[in-house]
């Protein structure tokens, strides 16, 4: 007979604690893992040459083996502060995201805001997730940047708790809607348009296939989050989150939309001068090249403007900023560490070594069966290197050539570096902005592998079979 103690639901103070390892635990983990590979890989190095935009790309017909030099102690000790160091442009980004986040929410922007969206699709809140994953995912597949999930779930969390959800479904729609758009990238700069520069192409030529994808990516991914949204709500209980303390932290969280009021003048000035910053940032990163440095700045000048325009005073402005970056302080030491371990791989010389010998393993395949050898290379080789625009300047000037011997064509090897980035990106510890993310959503990364893994195998074979599609018609 159950007792109401048994009943009652989990709280921080009484749910069982998770036994799986913190992400810093595993992290270290793949650092030591690292090292010990460079004792026992053999070094290897590819030649640098000039590539697209001033970055070097690896001369493909250079490699060779050179001298062992395993990781020493003090490299190993030193590689997550050199990780920090090395990601210091992200790390930062994500504070003044926090920063900025929180000026703006204590503004009453947000949550008035929100309380509209909420009013607006009372009684079918589930059509949220579809709206606000298509504006994710398009504005990912146009500039590309899908850190800006970081932004996304601390803003939409509020609403979609209070539609019954969990954070899940929150964590969810941003790096999923963000991830569907980014992977396919169908005018994307930093993974389509840099792979097609370094492969030969025409940049954005094949879009037409590539926005198919998009399209398979979403709506699976929509009717993915729905369907578990619509289980959490019945029964909370089948969240992936239940029993580890989430239960007290999401009543603090909600909206109280009878509390909200309207928008005042001032709330309304400052609501029109964030849209008019936000559109200055995105001029930016299309014509100017903007990358983390100038949208730190940008989110800095946000958190002023909009906190001047609302009538909030200095002093609380900067306690609120302040604030922020308490908040998302883990998510941002998580990017460094997560850094630290391709830094060990740098430091033993054996990342070239790994390419080379992921280039050997496919490259007797027959072009069939080779596609989806290059699929799944860049989908292992994206966890020892989650920067998208990194892993193209190094593994496609080495594949790409190779599928021409092979009756390839390098359209179908950029399609295949780009999905198994993309997706990708949305399960290995070592991807710093993804991990980052789940920190400022608070939702555990292994609880999140245990949601997102089915759809994970759903997304691989929609990727396979758009890369057989792609082969067998010689797309180009």
């Amino acid at each position: 007979m159950s007792t109401p103690a048994a009943d009652a639901p989990a709280t921080d103070e009484t749910a069982p604690r998770d036994r799986f390892p913190h992400v810093y635990v595993i992290l270290v983990l793949f650092a030591l893992l690292a090292a010990v590979a460079s004792w026992i890989v053999p070094a290897g190095m590819y030649e640098r040459i000039p590539g697209p935009n001033d970055r070097e790309v690896v001369d493909p017909d250079s490699f060779s083996f050179i001298e062992q030099s395993p990781v020493t102690a003090l490299e190993l000790l030193t590689a997550i502060p050199r990780g920090l160091v090395d990601a210091g442009a992200i790390v930062f980004f994500v504070f003044t995201i926090g920063g900025m986040f929180e000026v703006v929410r204590r503004t009453g922007l947000i949550d008035v805001a929100l309380a509209a969206i909420a009013r607006l699709f009372a009684g079918r809140g589930v059509a949220v997730i579809p709206v606000l994953m298509i504006i994710f995912s398009l504005i990912a597949s146009f500039i590309g940047v899908p850190e800006l999930s970081l932004v996304y779930i601390p803003a939409i969390l509020p609403l979609i708790l209070s539609l019954g959800y969990d954070r899940v479904v929150a964590a969810a729609v941003a790096l999923l809607g963000t991830g569907a758009g980014f992977a396919a990238g169908f005018l994307n700069p930093i993974n389509t348009g840099l792979g097609q520069q370094i492969a030969g192409l025409e940049p954005f030529s094949g879009i037409g296939l590539r926005i198919a994808l998009y399209i398979a990516y979403l709506a699976t991914a929509i009717g993915y989050i729905i369907w578990y949204a619509r289980r959490v709500a019945a029964d909370p209980t089948r969240s992936v989150l239940h029993g580890h303390a989430d239960t007290t932290v999401r009543e603090r969280d909600k909206l109280d939309l009878d509390a909200i009021p309207s928008f005042t003048g001032r709330q309304k000035a400052a609501g029109i001068a964030l849209l008019l910053l936000a559109a200055l940032l995105v001029w930016g990163i299309i014509t100017q090249g903007w990358f983390f440095p100038e949208f730190a700045g940008m989110f800095i000048l946000i958190a002023i403007v909009v906190g001047l325009v609302a009538g909030m005073r200095t002093k609380d402005m900067a306690e609120a900023f302040d604030q922020g970056l308490r908040d998302v302080l883990a998510g941002a030491i998580i990017v460094g560490v997560a850094r630290g371990v391709a830094i060990v791989l740098e430091d033993g010389n054996i990342l070239d070594t790994i390419v080379f010998g992921l280039g050997e393993s496919v490259g007797f395949l027959p072009p069939v069966l080779f596609v989806v050898g290059m699929f799944l290379v860049q989908a292992v080789f994206n966890l020892i290197v989650p920067s998208g625009s990194g892993q193209a300047l190094v593994t496609l000037p080495v594949l790409a050539p190779l599928s021409d011997l092979l009756g390839v064509t390098r359209q179908s090897a950029v399609l295949a570096y780009q999905t198994g980035d993309g997706m990708t990106n949305l399960i290995y510890p070592t991807s710093g902005y993804f991990m980052a993310a789940l920190a400022v959503g608070r939702v555990p990364w292994n609880r999140w592998v245990r949601f997102y893994a089915p759809l994970l195998g759903i997304w691989v074979l929609i990727s396979i079979g758009f890369l057989v599609f792609a082969q067998l018609t010689g797309w180009s």
